[in-house]
């Protein structure tokens, strides 16, 4: 029987350089890995679905197994609930679904096989002075920029 609990992951630096921990849900497996249940917020290269071996007095993790699932991450400077009305429908339609909701952030997990190419056609238009969004686990965390490509395997033709 599978039973959930919560881990905290380092999320990185708060402003004042103290460092910020993600209190993040997950299924226990017989192997002592965890399976998050919902894609983080704040911890980067991570996404719903994904198996990972935890060290938990380090908040630290190894990726065991990629669920095949893309973290995206939308963070606003205004209310987010007319931002969630425009996207939860195209979203749902790609299979995707709302993670998570705050009235500044939303986070939704979709599967890579959907293409990056109809994922962005769905966030790009939300692109403005006051909300912006990002993919939570497809670049590098240390640059940014360096496409991790772990779904390379997950999209191979057979």
């Amino acid at each position: 029987m599978e039973s959930l609990q919560a881990i905290e992951l380092f999320a990185g630096l708060k402003p004042d350089g103290q460092p910020m921990v993600e209190r993040l849900a997950v299924k226990v497996l017989p192997d002592d890995t965890v399976q998050l249940v919902r894609s983080p917020a704040f911890v980067k290269g991570l996404a719903g679905g994904d198996i990972i071996k935890a060290e938990p007095d380090k908040r630290e993790f190894e990726i065991v197994q990629h669920s095949g699932n893309l973290s995206v991450r939308v963070y606003s400077k205004t209310d987010t609930g007319a931002l969630a009305d425009q996207l939860n429908g195209p979203v749902a339609k790609l299979g995707g679904e709302l993670d998570f909701e705050t009235p500044r952030m939303l986070i939704y997990t979709i599967h890579v096989s959907c293409g990056f190419t109809a994922i962005e056609n769905v966030f790009n238009p939300i692109n403005s002075e006051n909300a912006m969004w990002l993919y939570g686990n497809v670049y590098d965390p240390a640059d940014g920029v360096t496409p991790l490509n772990w779904w390379q395997e997950i999209l191979k033709p057979e």
